[in-house]
């Protein structure tokens, strides 16, 4: 294959997954890593992609929000696992707040029923929640987004603001060392800058396929949160980055 021809095959491959790994890169097109850091390189010069640790994420801005049930089946293990490491960093009598990702539905659904006070904007989290009696769970209102089959908008917003809570569990589309935190959709990025502000601690439930990645819309910066939750097939030098940058980096095993 023609190097114009791989270039043309990487963009579209970007593009559609919004981010893509070299090692992912260098199997599919049978070259080495070094060629493909080279090829990345040459992309990112001529503005069609943006290097990240490991990879490249796509410059498309036009990318749309997940649908729930594609998001559901994606990295299932990977999610129960962060789920469980969720679980161990809840205490009885905790206020925390669950956002409308697929990891916080997996550790609503593993919540044991004892005395907590659970914020969501999540349809899915709240039913998971509602035959726990000893839970009180308070679902936000707001514009139902059908893609993430939760309350978002001002309202969403609002509302949250009535709340401080211990503990917030969030995710992103993209976690970048130097960008932060980003999303695809705007409104979700706004509710999740809202709940940073009103927790005394932020937990990230990120993936290994998360980092690297730069979404449409800004969240925050590392900083801004106390701890991220991994799996272990996160890249060890972007473990070391984060707990060099002072946030507590806990794997699930």
């Amino acid at each position: 294959m023609l190097a114009e021809e791989r270039y043309k095959k990487i963009i579209s491959l970007v593009n559609e997954k919004g981010s893509i790994r070299v090692a992912e890169l260098s199997q599919m097109f049978q070259v080495t890593e070094e060629t493909i850091r080279r090829d990345l390189g040459k992309l990112e010069a001529s503005g069609k992609l943006i290097r990240s640790h490991g990879g490249a994420v796509s410059v498309d801005t036009t990318q749309p929000e997940i649908p729930y049930a594609k998001r559901e089946i994606t990295n299932v293990e990977e999610k129960q696992k962060i789920a469980a490491e969720v679980i161990h960093r809840i205490n009885e009598n905790d206020r925390i707040f669950l956002d409308a990702s697929t990891t916080a539905w997996y550790a609503a659904s593993s919540l044991p029923n004892v005395p907590l006070t659970v914020v969501t904007n999540s349809i899915k989290a709240a039913i998971e929640l509602s035959d726990k009696d000893k839970i009180e769970v308070i679902c936000i209102g707001g514009k139902l987004s059908q893609q993430s089959l939760s309350f978002i908008g001002p309202l969403a917003e609002q509302s949250l603001e009535q709340y401080y809570v211990d503990k917030a569990f969030i995710s992103s589309k993209g976690v970048h060392m130097a960008r932060g935190l980003s999303d695809a959709n705007e409104q979700q990025a706004k509710l999740k800058q809202k709940i940073i502000d009103l927790a005394d601690h932020v937990y990230l439930m990120a993936d290994y396929s998360k980092f690297g990645v730069q979404a449409f819309t800004k969240i925050c910066s590392l900083p801004s949160i106390r701890g991220v939750i991994t799996d272990s097939n996160t890249d060890g030098s972007v473990l070391r980055e984060l707990s060099d940058s002072g946030i507590d980096v806990i794997v699930a095993k």
